[in-house]
């Protein structure tokens, strides 16, 4: 039993899923720390200064990460050996040139006159250049779906960080300066133990091509796009809070964001799991088998997201109680989260539309569509605070740039094989429905024995 047991934990969902999840936990319980450690204004220029180096680094992940999988997962040895190098090759010309302009600003950082700015300019080169090894050794493990192994550096990238941020608040050293030492240290000890491990495939940078580098290039040129922009609307709106209302009200509004982490987990694990699934439907030539492979993952999340959403919009208070603090308590992180609860249903649809277009070679409408999204989103947000004078505008503003997106995607994909969208839906209740008979069946099974 005990044997049995074990194999249903090394299952790729259980472990993609249960990597996110720890992933989530560890950087909420860093962010319970910070939020009690530093002051409010403090908390909102580390969230200004994440969230653009995020932004930043979304040039290498956006190019480098769908692109990757694709051409490697499946190949022979040689073929996988020169992908490699080529995405090394390419994630270090990227690292290199984004280090390059650094220089410059970081030697005219006197210059800028917001705070959080400085800080991002003085340290977004050296951070970027120590997180590469572990960045392709995360494409590796996720395109040989060893999610063990993903587990594992996604595990070590934030422990460490938390450890060090753990200390300094037991030891009444937090600031902002050392916080960022902090996650420096953790994105270098991280990316030394691939090295160490060989799971960065460093070795292979001698086998690159330029015919891979090519073709890996004008893949990653439109998905680059379309993540860069993607992740432009939270970096947009962490902008336009930051600079219209100031770093505290960017604090409240990131606070209230957090548990949409409750979504984003299962989003990205079987994203994660989905996609060589899809890839390989396409690869067949068979088109209803994308489009349902698409509805059964879109649909079932759906379903499991739905009492999760229903209980957070119930428990805001708690919630917000439990991360931030008495501090935040009478402010309109509660609601900020509520709001954005009510319509994060929208996203599986969102997410598994963007990619099964990228998996049927339509990346540029995925481009278009986040361009698009993108403006409706800063338009939407910059109306939002002039109309309500407060965070509450941004927050509803969200809705508007997903209900764009779920339109694009479905007209794009309705182009390759007719389907409704309710369909998504029904299909996701069935699952939903055959998967509890399953487990009960077992759990009946179970205890007559």
């Amino acid at each position: 039993m005990a044997f049995q047991l074990l194999q249903k934990l090394r299952n790729k969902h259980f472990l993609s899923l249960a990597g996110n999840g720890i992933m989530s936990v560890l950087g909420m319980l860093n962010m319970i720390i910070l939020y009690r450690a530093l002051p409010v204004a403090s908390i909102g220029m580390w969230v200004f200064f994440l969230s653009i180096l995020l932004l930043v680094d979304t040039f290498r992940s956006g190019f480098l990460t769908t692109a990757f999988i694709k051409f490697y997962a499946g190949a022979n040895d040689a073929r996988k050996r020169e992908v490699v190098g080529s995405a090394w090759f390419i994630g270090g010309a990227i690292t290199g040139i984004l280090a390059l302009i650094n220089i410059p600003a970081f030697l005219f950082s006197d210059w800028f006159k917001n705070p959080s700015v400085v800080l991002f300019v003085e340290w977004f080169g050296i951070i970027y250049i120590a997180s590469l090894p572990y960045f392709i050794a995360s494409c590796v493990v996720q395109a040989e779906q060893r999610f063990d192994q993903l587990l594992c550096i996604r595990f070590l990238s934030q422990g460490f960080f938390i450890l060090f941020v753990m200390v300094m608040a037991f030891t009444k050293t937090a600031n902002l300066q050392n916080i960022i030492y902090a996650y420096l240290g953790g994105a270098a000890l991280t990316s030394i133990f691939t090295i160490v491990m060989g799971w960065s495939r460093l070795a292979n940078f001698k086998d690159r091509t330029s015919e891979c580098i090519k073709e890996i290039f004008h893949f990653g040129k439109f998905s680059v796009g379309t993540t860069l922009s993607s992740n432009l609307f939270g970096t947009s709106n962490t902008m336009i809070i930051n600079f219209m209302l100031g770093p505290a009200a960017l604090a409240v509004f990131n606070l209230g964001q957090r548990l949409m982490e409750i979504i984003e987990i299962p989003l990205r694990s079987f994203a994660a799991t989905g996609m060589p699934e899809l890839s390989a439907a396409y690869n067949e030539g068979n088109r209803p088998k994308v489009i349902d492979t698409m509805k059964r993952y879109a649909g079932l999340i759906t379903m499991a997201l739905l009492p999760a959403c229903i209980g957070a919009v119930i428990l805001a208070d708690v919630a917000i109680h439990i991360i931030g603090g008495e501090k935040y308590i009478n402010s309109e992180a509660a609601n900020i989260m509520r709001l954005y609860m009510t319509f994060a249903l929208l996203y599986p649809l969102d997410r598994f539309f963007a990619l099964t277009l990228d998996v049927i070679h339509q990346p540029k409408i995925n481009f278009i569509k986040v361009l698009i999204m993108l403006a409706g989103s800063v338009i939407a947000s910059v109306s939002g605070i002039y109309l309500t004078g407060s965070i509450y505008g941004v927050a509803i503003a969200g809705v508007v740039p997903t209900l764009i997106g779920v339109g694009i995607g479905y007209w794009g994909l309705n182009r390759f094989q007719p389907f409704s969208i309710l369909s998504v839906f029904t299909t996701g209740y069935t699952e939903a429905v055959n998967l509890a008979r399953v487990w009960w069946g077992k759990l009946m099974v179970h205890k007559a024995q």
